[in-house]
């Protein structure tokens, strides 16, 4: 059986660390609604970690210049 971790929902500025990308690409991603988020309030938005993880696996490419 999973248990849920308190790091299921995060704070941008948590995720944006978490997955290293910039916070503006974050907020940028949920304002066009491509990055699922909740507002809590007028202030606070929160992301859920899978969705996250799913967007990434969705929308991953492989730079050969990387390699």
């Amino acid at each position: 059986m999973e248990t849920e971790t308190t790091d299921t929902w995060m704070r941008v500025p948590e995720a944006a660390a978490y997955f290293r990308v910039p916070r503006s690409r974050m907020y940028d991603l949920i304002q066009r609604g491509e990055l699922p988020a909740v507002r809590i309030g007028e202030r606070s938005i929160r992301v859920n970690r899978k969705e996250i993880e799913r967007f990434l696996a969705e929308n991953r490419r492989i730079d050969p210049g990387a390699v």
